[in-house]
């Protein structure tokens, strides 16, 4: 992995990408309350870091490195959230080791689409997602490649503690070496570049494999302090291969919206590339084309299927756009004013259209109103082809195709970038999205500024009267009220008056004695029942049918203002 010691332009720009997708990732990231899904994980950690628990699932790895920064530091959702918002950031970094075989500019390019991917920001802004797997089993390949097998075996090790979406990465490459040894055979030269410089290095495979080994025992029972997490290896596998046999929750369809309503530019471009790289022959693009559709095979047919499965394809497909993108940069070659005045009026266009669009859908779609905003729409597109032509036969083709690629890619740009905001949850009000697991939790800083509030005026503090929740089951709960005395009873208690309940439907039976208040505690997306019209809406304006649950939160009579004496 060396490099020049000489800081350049180029540096500095690697730098910039960093910086970019360091701040996106770690910008308001403890505000969103914590899912159950991700509630599950960080209660596992915080437990280990208290001592009050032994159970650690099949992530081992977030588990330990998560109890290792509550041990240290007071527990928070930003904490709860910090390992894999690193982790997604560490990919930023991939494609300098990788320009001699991508290239210096398509490297630079892939930098930046890893930074601003929203699938990627999301999954890295998830607590105990399965970012931790990805970014290490990339690494762990990176540092192979470099001959750097010890580095190469800890990141492998940590992989594999990283939960199923290791074991599901692991068969997508599988799935895509198979692939291309099923593909055409190459000729006597491509077979030579493809065996590469020298035979396979036992040795060094040997030297992988122990240090690799030494990771997942230190790592996965954390110095020998929770022995116990050396098991997620296997039950990481067994709930991937467990996953072949569920019923499916998220739809094949999902996946495949998903793709263009979070990285239309990488998708575009990169189909493009994929194109170009069989005209020519290129085995290392093809290769990442395999590795892409067979990403996306194997999370079509595999019943356990998550959107997060497509984050394996992502890196390959933005690699592929950064390429394809990269042969676009002769501006030189064309003349200025006309090069951009075809990328402007492309941009326009494109923009109005989009516009139309929305306008279009935001009113009733099959009336009057909506038929003529499509109608425009239309027309808007003939104009932009129409001038593409008359700009190729009036200068040339190559300066058409400029303006084209800029010009769309400008405003592919702005769609992903709109998009990242959705996916990060930095936008208000909150949109539904699909990278992130359902139901999501609305409202508990209300629920928790409510119990503080009647605690600090009861007992003059905010975590001062204990917590009784019956027939709630829900591990955000636990989360979110760590650091309350928290009771779980399966039902309301019959000779007791505990001063705060918390049920999950009305009780009359406690009407009496108690003033109740409902809170929105979790949201789910209907995506199920979604019909062509809502998912465009949805594309649009990342808006759809939401099935609410509510809690009600019971205070005792006695605690509330209005059971205080009158003033003399």
């Amino acid at each position: 992995m060396s490099s020049s010691r000489d800081f350049t332009i180029e540096h500095a720009l690697y730098g910039l990408a960093l910086a970019l997708g360091l701040g996106i990732r770690l910008l308001q990231l403890g505000r969103l309350p914590l899912s159950d899904f991700e509630a599950g994980w960080a209660l596992q950690a915080l437990d280990l870091a208290q001592g009050t628990g032994r159970q650690v699932g099949a992530n081992p790895a977030y588990v330990h490195l998560t109890a290792i920064l509550f041990y240290l530091l007071p527990a928070s959702n930003f904490l709860a959230r910090l390992w894999p918002a690193l982790a997604g950031t560490s990919l930023i970094l991939l494609p300098f080791f990788w320009r001699d075989r991508l290239g210096r500019l398509p490297a630079l390019l892939l930098a930046f689409g890893l930074a601003l991917d929203p699938g990627l920001t999301a999954l890295a802004r998830l607590a105990g997602g399965p970012m931790l797997a990805l970014a290490a089993l990339l690494w762990a390949g990176t540092f192979w490649r470099h001959r750097r097998p010890a580095a190469a075996g800890i990141c492998a090790g940590a992989a594999l503690l990283s939960g199923p979406a290791a074991w599901f990465g692991i068969s997508s490459l599988a799935l895509a070496a198979g692939l291309g040894w099923a593909g055409p055979r190459p000729g006597a030269g491509e077979a030579e570049q493809a065996r590469g410089p020298g035979r396979f290095d036992w040795g060094a495979a040997r030297a992988a494999a122990l240090w690799g080994l030494g990771t997942i025992l230190l790592l996965g029972t954390l110095g020998l302090l929770s022995p116990l997490g050396v098991s997620g290896v296997f039950g990481a596998l067994l709930d991937f291969l467990r996953g072949w046999g569920t019923t499916p929750q998220v739809l094949p369809h999902y996946l495949l919206i998903a793709l263009p309503a979070y990285a239309p530019l990488a998708l575009i471009f990169g189909l493009a590339g994929i194109g170009r790289a069989v005209l020519e022959r290129d085995r290392d693009r093809i290769g990442l084309g395999l590795w892409a559709l067979a990403v996306l095979l194997l999370a079509l047919v595999y019943p356990g299927r998550q959107t997060a499965d497509l984050m394996w394809m992502l890196a390959p497909l933005w690699a592929l756009a950064a390429a394809e993108l990269s042969r676009h940069f002769d501006f030189g070659l064309h003349n200025r004013w006309g090069a951009a005045g075809t990328v402007t009026l492309t941009f326009a266009l494109l923009t109005s259209t989009w516009f139309y669009l929305t306008n279009a859908v935001s009113v009733n779609l099959p009336g009057e109103l909506g038929q003529a905003r499509l109608l425009i729409l239309l027309v808007l597109l003939l104009v932009l082809a129409l001038a593409l032509v008359l700009v190729a036969y009036g200068w040339s083709l190559a300066l058409s195709r400029l303006g084209l690629v800029w010009g769309g890619g400008v405003f592919l740009l702005l769609l992903t970038i709109a998009a990242l905001t959705d996916a990060a949850g930095l936008r208000q009000p909150r949109t539904a999205e699909l990278w992130t697991p359902a139901p999501r939790i609305a409202q508990a800083d209300l629920l928790l500024e409510t119990i503080e509030e009647l605690s600090a005026w009861n007992a003059r503090d905010p975590r001062g009267l204990p917590v009784t929740a019956a027939g709630v089951e829900s591990p955000a709960l636990r989360w979110l009220l760590r650091d309350h005395s928290l009771a779980f009873m399966a039902a309301p208690p019959v000779n007791q008056a505990p001063p705060l309940l918390i049920t999950a439907e009305m009780q009359p039976s406690l009407m009496t004695a108690y003033r109740g208040q409902d809170f929105v505690w979790r949201q789910t997306p209907d995506w199920a029942n979604a019909r062509p019209a809502d998912w465009l809406r949805w594309y649009l304006f990342r808006q759809i049918s939401l099935r609410s649950e509510n809690i009600i939160l019971w205070a005792r009579s006695d605690l509330l203002f209005e059971s205080l004496p009158a003033a003399p």
